[in-house]
């Protein structure tokens, strides 16, 4: 076995540090309302960058070893939590209260943060997001994908009980959208040219299993949370899993646009009316 002199390999651990950057971030817990469809407000939490309102919590992107030094503030009226999935500690930040996170992550991949509270209720209620390292080029996108049921949201805003055995979700979305809407999201809807490097970024915060189907293009695993031996699969159809993140690289053949949706029909409703759920397209041109 050929071995690196000792000042090589000091060397090389010189320039990963000097490539390795801290970033600071702060994180606000606010409680508000999400839009649905069918323009119903269904109460609804999420992390924002403010402190105002915003329904769609940050994508954080870092750098294979970056340190994420992150404040998180609880302007919510009760106790909520907050963790890295697989990452962090847990941390409970009482009404009013801040916490501080400091991380450093030595693996690429996609992570979910996310409220740890009550769990599954808060997250389900909106508070999970993505921190995506090491984005390979800038034909990236991202999708938070999660399905709803209104009543469910009221009820537990409101201290009410539910069973989450019999859960039955009516409103599914990307980024909080749904189709039509979802294709205005410059973040969710895929766009390029044939030949591009394409990478999409999936975090499933909800508590079902979604399982989307591209027309027109395969895609190549390249990460997933849940099933790591997967990685390098070539298909055209990926379930994800409640609380899995999976990265998949798309190198577009042919232009046209094509749709991707939930392989589970109810899940491209809204409200059981058809095609106003998880379902988008993907555009590219020659």
């Amino acid at each position: 076995m050929t071995r690196l002199p000792l000042l090589i390999i000091i060397g090389l651990i010189g320039i990963s540090n000097v490539f390795a950057n801290t970033l600071e971030k702060s994180l606000y817990i606010i409680s508000d309302s999400i839009q649905t469809v069918d323009s119903l407000l269904v109460p609804y939490l999420s992390f924002n960058e403010t402190d105002s309102y915003t329904k769609d919590s940050p994508i954080i992107t870092l750098n294979y070893g970056d340190t994420l030094k992150l404040w998180v503030y609880n302007l919510d009226s009760i106790s909520h939590g907050f963790a890295i999935k697989e990452v962090s500690g847990n941390y409970t930040i009482p009404a009013g209260d801040s916490v501080y996170v400091e991380q450093v992550f030595v693996d690429e991949g996609l992570y979910i943060y996310h409220d740890t509270e009550e769990y599954p209720k808060n997250t389900y209620l909106g508070l999970a997001g993505m921190i995506v390292v090491n984005e390979v080029n800038d034909h990236n996108f991202y999708w938070n994908i999660k399905e709803h049921n209104a009543e469910w949201n009221f009820n537990l805003t409101e201290g009410l009980a539910v069973d989450w055995e019999n859960y039955d979700p009516k409103y599914f979305t990307i980024n909080g959208n749904s189709n039509p809407h979802i294709n205005t999201d410059t973040l969710a809807r895929i766009t390029g040219t044939v030949g591009d490097t394409i990478y999409l970024n999936i975090a499933n915060t909800g508590l079902s299993i979604h399982s989307m189907h591209f027309h027109g293009y395969h895609a190549e695993i390249m990460f997933s949370s849940l099933h790591p031996t997967h990685q390098g699969r070539i298909k055209d159809t990926f379930p994800v899993y409640p609380m899995e993140t999976l990265r998949l690289k798309i190198v577009p053949h042919q232009a046209g646009e094509f749709p991707i949706h939930d392989h589970n029909l109810v899940a491209i409703t809204g409200n059981n009316i058809y095609p106003n759920g998880m379902f988008t397209t993907i555009l590219i041109t020659p």
